[in-house]
């Protein structure tokens, strides 16, 4: 069974599939999704307690 993505990954997966970008494709020599962490992280820690946000963050 594959493990599974960490929650970070998965919502940045999530944001870029939004906004119709494939989250896979290099994006300034990196995959997509990962341009999207700075708006994955003030959200989670937004709805996150600081103790969630600190367990999840280095996931």
């Amino acid at each position: 069974m594959p493990r599974q993505k960490p929650p970070r990954e998965r919502a940045a997966r999530a944001l870029c599939e939004l906004h119709n970008n494939p989250p896979d494709i290099k994006f300034e020599g990196r995959p997509m999704w990962e341009s999207y962490l700075d708006e994955v992280d003030t959200v989670l820690k937004a709805a996150l307690t600081p103790e969630e946000w600190e367990r999840i963050k280095g996931e």
